[in-house]
């Protein structure tokens, strides 16, 4: 592929604001969007895509699927609809990138895990609470230094605020599919693959194993097929893991939801908030270590990303540098084990 021809990307499926994230990542680093089509031209999240980008011409998914010129194609749809979306692409000939997460199902997992061995092509998951939040990729500077020593556990806090509901999805509501698991995956499947990513990641693992985990629906009892808690436990022969995700974000807080990340190592430990110090700095991406030398604090908010260029690169040059192909199967099989295996408490069906 020739490096001075910007890479030509289309957008099927804009169900969830990560399509801006997504879209705007790929355009910062060079990609072209030439094309988008939708299933629902009623969500709010469509037509404020359409008003942002008016001159992108709206296509029917077969002709954005067929166009030879069509290098990637990034998908925000509905959870459910990701994985068929995706297969389609990856057997017309393009890479795909894909909202989190990446499926809802094991049987979809293994067709996509076939087809991305069939074809050659690209299945990569946007898990933006590491690829687009500055502070966890010096943490991960910070943890591979040996500065901490070894990393033998991680504990990843994932609290969401729900919003108004609004069966349109306007900005700032949720639509309907939201409540429904077998639209969004279950909660484990859908935020927490973001934590099982990190624990991964930061553990420098492979592998690992569900020891326990629980979904819960404790606050809604109106909507039963929705979960508003989750938790899991991970191990693995050289760490564990904790994750909790919630949709109990208090309205007072500044921010969609408080994020946060301990990294444990032998000598020493890395805590971030991501998006909100509640302790009264401004900004977000603040990262603390405490090691041999003392207590730090580091403001990351200025440090570059790099996993949309990444991509890029790994679709011109048919590498793995952003993210390995098999560290993206292994986050979904875990968040899909860890959901199907679930203890299920409160107002669930």
């Amino acid at each position: 592929m020739n490096d001075a021809v910007p890479i030509r990307f289309a957008a099927i499926g804009l169900d969830h604001a990560h399509i801006f994230g997504q879209t705007r990542g790929l355009l910062a680093a060079g990609a072209e969007l030439v094309g988008v089509a939708t299933r629902d031209e009623r969500s709010g999240i469509a037509q404020t895509f359409h008003e942002n980008a008016p001159d992108v011409p709206t296509r029917s998914e077969a002709e954005l699927l067929a166009d030879p010129d069509i290098d990637v194609i990034v998908t925000a749809a509905i959870p459910k609809d990701r994985a068929e979306i995706a297969l389609a692409a990856l057997r017309a000939g393009k890479d795909v990138m894909t909202d989190k997460p990446g499926c809802t199902t094991m049987a979809q997992l293994e067709e996509l895990r076939a087809t991305v061995a069939e074809t050659g092509r690209i299945w990569s998951v946007t898990y933006s609470e590491r690829f687009e939040v500055p502070a966890v990729a010096r943490a991960g500077e910070i943890a591979r230094s040996g500065r901490i020593g070894q990393v033998v556990q991680t504990l990843g806090l994932g609290p969401h605020r729900e919003g108004d509901r609004a069966h349109l999805g306007a900005s700032g509501g949720r639509p309907d599919w939201f409540y429904d698991e077998a639209n969004f995956g279950g909660i484990l499947v859908d935020i927490a693959s973001h934590q099982f990513d990190q624990f991964l990641w930061f553990t420098n693992s492979t592998t690992a194993e569900v020891a326990s985990s629980t979904v819960a629906n404790y606050a809604h009892p109106d909507d039963p097929a929705f979960q508003d808690f989750g938790d899991v436990v991970l191990r693995n022969d050289h760490a564990t893991g904790y994750v909790r995700v919630d949709w109990f974000t208090p309205e007072g807080l500044p921010t969609w939801g408080d994020g946060r990340l301990f990294i444990l190592g032998t000598q020493g430990y890395i805590e971030l908030r991501k998006y909100v110090d509640i302790a009264g700095r401004e900004g977000t991406n603040h990262l603390f270590v405490a090691d041999a030398d003392g207590v730090h604090h580091e403001s990351c908010d200025d440090l570059p990303v790099t996993y949309y260029r990444q991509f890029l690169d790994d679709v011109r040059d048919r590498t793995e540098t952003a993210c390995p192909q098999e560290h993206t199967f292994e986050v979904m099989r875990l968040a899909l084990q860890a959901q199907a295996d679930a203890v299920r408490q409160g107002h669930l069906a």
